[in-house]
């Protein structure tokens, strides 16, 4: 590593199908020891439930407001300056509670890789029509 100034580049974000969207700030080409993402959750939106395994998750929130379940915590509102531990293998989901864009850090260690991540989100109810 060696030391940079790193500018967000807004016009690289992006859609995953977790529920947000996503500007990779600093990625494990640029630190091997750790990733942060910008996250920006839309107003009413909530993310699928997931896990990262191996990858212990911090959320620090920067704007708006939401509902954070982690665990087997029961489901708290966050704010701007708060931080949220997610241990590795945890399950975790977010969402905005507002009326403005939720946005937050997501800061991985080690960096995030999508192999690590694994959608535990329970499938849709199907109703028969018998």
């Amino acid at each position: 590593m060696k030391e940079q100034i790193k500018r967000i580049e807004a016009n690289t974000e992006f859609f995953i199908t977790e529920g947000c969207h996503i500007i990779e700030l600093l990625q494990a080409g640029d630190d091997p020891h750790l990733s942060i993402a910008r996250a920006r959750l839309e107003p009413g939106m909530i993310t699928r439930w997931h896990r990262l395994t191996g990858t212990i998750e911090r959320y620090v929130i920067l704007e708006g407001r939401g509902l954070v379940e982690v665990g087997q915590l029961p489901a708290q509102e966050v704010l701007p300056g708060d931080v949220i531990l997610i241990p590795a293998g945890c399950r975790q989901r977010i969402s905005n509670t507002g009326r403005a864009n939720l946005l937050f850090l997501a800061i991985c260690t080690p960096p995030f890789r999508a192999e690590n991540y694994e959608d535990i989100e329970e499938p849709p109810l199907q109703f028969s029509s018998s």
